[in-house]
């Protein structure tokens, strides 16, 4: 999603958000993580005036008031956190672990295969499919990147071949090395 994106050339637009849209979003993003209730006030203040960022490729950035990118998304499809935020809240994802073969590839933007989320080195937290989940790899610390299950991770078990979850942002991609926009 964010391979090949350059702020200079995929940002299209910057939209202020009016504070029933604002809500709406909120409201959303609440929904879908539900243990971000306690931590909402601090990464989405209601005093705070958001902003849309829009890109190429029908991309939308969430941007907080003092300009960090929080959310992104494709379409109109489901919110998702960028890997800053995630960095600082990694509780709220469930996580899957992939092993050690695998992290040069997540790095390099490819998709993560149910091979490497069965071998001996990963572990997966149960969900279903189409779960916006955080990529973690064995022996490091943090979410290396944020991908959506194509698979439930019981079949993902049980086929063992394809793809298994797909990569949608990660580490030093165009989205990581974004500035904040004032």
């Amino acid at each position: 999603m964010f391979k090949k994106f350059d702020e200079k050339e995929s940002v299209s637009g910057v939209q202020q958000l009016k504070s029933s849209v604002q809500k709406g979003i909120r409201t959303k993003l609440l929904e879908s993580y539900p243990h971000l209730e306690n931590y909402a006030d601090n990464i989405l203040p209601r005093k705070d005036a958001f902003r849309i960022i829009k890109c190429h490729d029908h991309l939308e950035i969430l941007v907080n008031g003092s300009g960090e990118q929080i959310f992104f998304r494709q379409r109109d499809g489901q919110w998702m956190p960028t890997l800053k935020l995630l960095h600082k809240y990694p509780f709220f994802l469930p996580m899957e672990q992939v092993d050690k073969g695998a992290i040069r590839f997540v790095l390099s933007g490819a998709n993560i295969m149910c091979p490497g989320l069965t071998s001996p080195g990963a572990c997966m937290t149960p969900v279903d499919k189409g779960t916006v989940v955080a990529i973690m790899a064995e022996g490091k610390e943090h979410a290396l990147a944020i991908g959506i299950t194509a698979l439930s991770t019981e079949d993902i078990a049980k086929v063992n071949k394809g793809i298994g979850v797909e990569n949608c942002h990660y580490l030093n991609d165009g989205l990581w090395h974004m500035k904040p926009i004032k």
